[in-house]
């Protein structure tokens, strides 16, 4: 009789808090879609500010600015994290050309490769020779590649539903096209932009040339979509024509940069740790409106949106705006450098960094008896249509966080227009929807509230029936 009144107590106190949870999360997303500042943040960071690359004035910019709105926000704890990061500066627009046999030349759409190195004055005009991948280029062998330019041109497979798997298929040509290319004599390399549609803007990226000496470093540069598709058919009718390509990028001197992080202090366990975050550089060529400053509004949303929702976190709630993610990941490493030094104890990690398009859901990084705890959410979620909850990955900037004990999650919106702008001189404001940016803040939000609540423990104390 006592275990069934127990089993009683415990059943209705389950589905009271059930609907206590699914009440504060109708409230979150009223909030975030009726009174949300994550659009107005973003429109300040992209159209009065634009592209934030790594070391720049730029970047400067966005830390002041985006403390600055923290501050006013009227959070326990602001401040900047100093981190030395590299400066590549792209110097004046890259001009390429195709020279067929006969002389006559096509236009192309390039740029620089983020690290690459510039061209000689003048520019590099040499023979081409196209390649899918390494293991083609390495049987091809020096007496071959040696005084070319390399063209590498594999494609997203664009028949992979997770467009996150297509671009992990690819991206190795143009991280390290340019070091495997250098080390046989190359000249040059142009890689195939990282897109899944074919139109005129390239996409740049990181690169690495390794170890490589300097004496072996090539320049590196992406060709739009549809040009290598015109340099591909063009080399099937003439083997013999050159490409010519000029850029005057360099690399500079480190330089100190900042992580911007602002602190709601727990009530109850001030030293669990749950943070929210994106990463506050961008790529040049747009103003880094999706690739990540729709992240970064969003995560500092989040903050904001607890305390307009009345819900005064038990555990301690960060917003981490990480600088250079894309050329070094300097500022995600320093965060957990100083978090372990501090032995501050982080049991959560969600990062947003996929674009600021519709949610899906999340990903998680964590044992498989937590995930089934944090599943069991999923139903809080599904009049808002998110039903993605998967084990996975979750992001690079929360990556440095990860043990055997905590969790780390990534925001998974649509991803299938997502690498129509990534990297690209259209990841610019007007690509951005007010609507699918405000969904995503609040349900970020509605996670970190529920992992404030419950914890990340697999079974909590009403889960269990003890004699």
């Amino acid at each position: 009789m006592k275990k069934l009144v127990l089993l009683i107590t415990i059943l209705s106190s389950v589905i009271v808090s059930a609907q206590t949870d699914a009440e504060t999360l109708r409230t979150i997303y009223t909030t975030s879609l009726t009174n949300g500042k994550s659009y107005e943040w973003l429109d300040y960071l992209s159209n009065q500010i634009g592209g934030r690359l790594s070391g720049s004035l730029n970047a400067e910019k966005a830390v002041e600015y985006t403390k600055e709105e923290l501050e006013k926000l009227g959070l326990d704890k602001v401040w900047l994290q100093p981190v030395m990061v590299p400066k590549w500066v792209r110097g004046t627009k890259e001009y390429a050309f195709i020279e067929s046999g006969s002389g006559s030349t096509t236009t192309v759409n390039i740029c620089a490769l983020g690290g690459s190195i510039a061209t000689p004055f003048g520019g590099v005009k040499a023979p081409v020779i196209e390649v899918q991948d390494f293991e083609e280029l390495k049987k091809l062998g020096r007496l071959n590649v040696a005084g070319k330019i390399v063209f590498f041109n594999r494609p997203m497979q664009p028949d992979l539903i997770q467009t996150f798997e297509a671009y992990g298929g690819c991206v190795n040509q143009r991280y390290a096209g340019a070091m495997e290319a250098g080390k046989l004599g190359a000249v040059g390399v142009i890689v195939r932009s990282m897109n899944l549609r074919l139109d005129d803007l390239p996409h740049t990226g990181s690169m690495s040339y390794g170890d490589l000496p300097n004496s072996q470093r090539i320049p590196s540069a992406a060709i739009s979509t549809n040009d290598a598709e015109k340099l591909s058919s063009m080399l099937a009718l003439d083997k013999d024509l050159k490409f010519f390509f000029n850029q005057t990028c360099k690399q500079m001197n480190d330089v100190q940069s900042y992580n911007v992080i602002g602190e709601i202090t727990g009530s109850e366990f001030p030293n669990e740790y749950i943070i929210v975050g994106g990463h506050l550089d961008s790529w040049d060529l747009g103003d880094g409106s999706h690739d990540d400053g729709a992240g970064c509004v969003q995560s500092m949303d989040v903050l904001r949106l607890l305390k307009e929702s009345g819900i005064k976190p038990k555990r301690s709630i960060r917003v981490v705006l990480f600088m250079n993610e894309e050329n070094g990941l300097r500022g995600a490493t320093k965060y957990a450098e100083v978090a372990k030094q501090k032995g501050e104890n982080h049991i959560f990690s969600l990062e947003s960094d996929a674009g600021g398009f519709t949610p899906r859901g999340f990903s998680f990084d964590c044992s498989d008896a937590v995930f089934n705890k944090i599943e069991s959410w999923r139903s809080l979620f599904k009049p808002y249509l998110i039903h993605y909850f998967e084990k996975g990955g979750s992001g690079a900037d929360v990556g440095p966080l990860k043990t055997d004990t905590n969790v780390c999650a990534g925001l998974r919106p649509d991803s299938q227009r997502y690498f129509d702008h990534h990297h690209a001189a259209n990841d610019t404001f007007e690509h951005v929807n007010k609507r699918e940016l405000e969904l995503g803040a609040a349900t970020m939000t509605s996670l970190v509230y529920l992992i404030d609540k419950y914890g990340i423990s697999p079974i909590s104390n009403n889960e269990e029936l003890k004699d």
